[in-house]
């Protein structure tokens, strides 16, 4: 099983402002490339993110479920990895002073990818997992940089951050 944490420099409000945006997971995905469609009901409990994932021109079109959504704490997905079958993605936030402590854990749930299950496989997993969290934290400061106490965008911030 690959867990990994990684503190985020953001209110927990603002990390749960990405997971709850199904367009977002191409930004912070490892291996996304694009999102193909999503229920408008994202993340409640069995709604459907459609994406595809590859590397160059070598992907595959597949899916995730929620499976469990306590909004603005937890969010667990079942992802379709065709053709190595399911995994569990599980994101729990914590508030950390005025910060976020996002755990992740992730593990092969069904078909092909539970059953060989090993070491080498749990390294690819965490290296993967490491850069997603990396990719996240990114997206999660960039968005929150240009925000007020309140939350709300900073006009003169946003102005300086579309002339970078």
């Amino acid at each position: 099983m690959a867990q990994r944490q990684r503190l985020i420099d953001s209110p927990p409000a603002q990390v749960w402002d990405l997971l709850a945006d199904a367009h977002s997971y191409a930004q912070w995905v490892v291996g996304t490339q694009d999102i193909l469609g999503a229920d408008d009901r994202w993340p409640e409990v069995g709604a459907e993110l459609r994406f595809r994932v590859g590397i160059g021109p070598v992907t595959l079109e597949d899916t995730c479920v929620v499976r469990i959504c306590e909004s603005g704490r937890r969010l667990e997905l079942e992802a379709k990895a065709a053709p190595f079958g399911t995994a569990r993605i599980a994101f729990t936030l914590i508030p950390w002073g005025r910060h976020t402590l996002l755990l992740l854990d992730e593990h092969p749930l069904r078909g092909l990818g539970a059953r060989l299950e090993n070491p080498l496989t749990e390294l690819a997993l965490h290296l993967r997992n490491r850069r997603l969290l990396g990719n996240l934290y990114r997206a999660a400061t960039r968005d929150h940089a240009g925000r007020d106490s309140a939350g709300r965008r900073d006009s003169a911030a946003s102005g300086l951050a579309g002339r970078r």
